[in-house]
């Protein structure tokens, strides 16, 4: 048996929008030489009765039957370098299609079947991709050309701004201190590991969408991109 990630509390599955569902659950790491205990979301979009999960969370057996009720996962996308725990069980639950970006990091066992490219084939229609450039681990953003344009994150957009039953006591003491827990943010561990550069928040700012849908944070409606264009301005100046 594969060496997966152990199930960790999670919600339920929340439809965000017709077709496109929201769930989230737990994640504890090492980060910065302490273990952090926190959030994380999953995304699952919906298309003709076919799933394609990003930002994959591990559910429990109640969560999984949920998700099969919903339609059959044949997608697995993984959107950026510092996540993917949880792809390979669900790669191999389902005998899914897993996608990535060129030069990811990938779980011991997992193949990329499919690569992630802009304007190349995506996981489901009436999406396009927004690859960082500048960067030094792999990151995306896929816009899903849906009301008015909604852009699933991974860790580059955060929206966090507060935390929740998902982290601990210490973690939360910690993010704290470090400004984690601000609206349309970026991702500070992000920001540390990857070193972005101006000129993807240029190529960025030019992309129209209403909403944001991040593997950290709360759905964030209506103000995504005038919220994000004003954090990019902050820290890029652009």
């Amino acid at each position: 048996m594969a060496n997966y990630l152990d199930v960790m509390p999670h919600g339920p599955i929340t439809e965000i929008f017709k077709d496109v569902f929201f769930v989230t659950g737990t994640m504890k790491n090492e980060f910065f030489g302490s273990n952090w205990h926190f959030s994380r979301n999953m995304i699952i979009v919906r298309e003709n009765g076919l799933l394609t999960i990003l930002n994959s969370v591990r559910l429990d057996d109640q969560g999984l039957a949920e998700l099969d009720r919903l339609g059959k996962v044949v997608n697995v996308v993984r959107l950026g370098d510092m996540h993917g725990a949880d792809d390979p069980f669900y790669v191999d639950r389902y005998k899914a299609q897993f996608w990535a970006l060129p030069g990811m990091s990938v779980r011991e066992g997992l193949e990329v079947n499919k690569e992630l490219k802009e304007g190349g084939e995506m996981p489901f229609s009436g999406a396009s991709l927004f690859v960082f450039k500048t960067v030094q681990r792999p990151e995306c953003i896929i816009r899903l050309d849906r009301e008015g344009g909604i852009m699933i994150a991974c860790d580059s957009l955060q929206n966090w701004v507060g935390p929740n039953e998902f982290f601990s006591d210490e973690t939360v003491d910690t993010m704290q201190k470090m400004n984690f827990f601000r609206p349309a943010n970026l991702g500070p561990a992000w920001m540390h590991g990857s070193q972005p550069q101006a000129a993807d928040f240029v190529r960025l700012k030019e992309i129209p969408f209403r909403h944001a849908l991040c593997a950290h944070g709360e759905p964030l409606l209506d103000i995504a991109q005038e919220s994000f264009s004003k954090t990019f301005n902050e820290y890029f100046n652009v």
